[in-house]
């Protein structure tokens, strides 16, 4: 399986979605997706487009695994994609209880060093 179509079953997993859903989307059958895969062939651009469009990442991402607009905010977007219902859930805390969430993480990591 070539990368690009690793990254998609990535991201499939990670929305909870299928390729039968996917391919239903793009308005292609689930047979274009099994032969993609079984060549280890990228689509063709178009294709890769409405892939990235449904599953709301890029192109880029899809292809190359990197993330330009995020790598030069330094954001690891699988970090962030682990660590963002840990932030969703932060967010909802009370102001002095985000505080001491913080003094805590800040004392770790202090520690560590």
């Amino acid at each position: 399986m070539s990368e690009f179509w690793k990254r998609v079953d990535e991201e499939l997993d990670y929305l909870g979605i299928n390729r039968t859903y996917l391919a239903n989307k793009c308005d292609f059958s689930l047979t274009n997706i099994g032969q993609g895969i079984k060549l280890g062939s990228t689509p063709s651009a178009d294709t890769a487009v409405k892939i990235a469009k449904v599953l709301n990442v890029s192109v880029e991402y899809l292809v190359t695994g990197e993330n330009i607009s995020l790598k030069n905010e330094g954001v690891d977007i699988k970090k962030y994609r682990e660590y963002s219902a840990l932030i969703s859930q932060l967010d909802s805390l009370p102001e002095n209880q985000k505080d001491l969430v913080k003094s805590i993480i800040t004392k770790m990591y202090e520690w560590g060093k």
